[in-house]
Parts: structure tokens; sequence; C-alpha cells
């Protein structure tokens, strides 16, 4: 019998990117917790954000020098504590593993841990 896991491949392209991308912002959007928080940030400019997502994380992922900017910029002065970071993340790991599974995978969750690590550190956050 052949089992999920087995179906799962890395991520390997910039569709498995936007793939997942897609996928997590549309789970941000509706999430109660989180979904006010990016919806009035972001407002109408979702499709602008979610190019800049898929560069940020092509450069990360495959490799591909598209992404330039400061990811904590824009998110320095959001009205979130720890638990808003604990559920993003929670979101995303879910959302990862989801669709995908080897190296790139758990580097993805790995990079996404990292960052809110930094980013709550930079905002005072414990």
């Amino acid at each position: 019998m052949i089992t999920e896991n087995i179906l799962k491949t890395d991520i390997k392209e910039l569709n498995d990117v936007k793939q997942i991308v897609d996928d997590f912002y549309g789970k941000i959007r509706e999430d109660e917790l989180l979904a006010d928080i990016f919806n009035s940030v972001i407002q109408d400019r979702w499709p602008q954000h979610l190019e800049k997502m898929y560069s940020f994380w092509a450069t990360v992922l495959l490799d591909v020098n598209t992404y330039y900017g400061a990811p904590f910029m824009p998110h320095r002065f959001l009205p979130v504590r720890s638990f808003h970071f604990e559920r993003w993340l929670s979101l995303f790991d879910e959302t990862v593993d989801n669709y995908f599974q080897g190296e790139n995978a758990e580097k993805a969750k790995r990079q996404g841990h990292k960052m809110a690590q930094i980013f709550q550190y930079k905002m005072g956050i414990e």
C-alpha cells in the first residue's frame, strides 16, 4: 500500500513555492487570530504581497536571488505577541508538511522558526 508520505516530494521549483505561499496565506486570511492583523495591514495589496513572498521563499529555498529587502522592517510595528507567532508557525509548518517532505521542506520550516525568533527578539516579545 502506498502511503501519503511516499507521494510527497521536496520543494524544487517556483511552482512549489507558490503552492505553499498561496495555501498558507489563504489560511492566514481566514484565521480568527491572524486575519485581522494581516488584512488590515495588507488591505488590497495581497497580489503584491504574495509576489514578494514568492520571491523571498524562492531566494531562500531555490538559490535564485530574486528577493532584495529587509524582511523585519515591514513587521516591526505590528500589534503581535508570542501567541501570534506560535499560530503563524503552526499554520506554516502544517502547510509545508501537507505538500512536501525533504531537505528544502525542512529548511523552509527552520527558516520560518528562525525568522519568528529574530522578529520576536527585535520586537521585545518574550
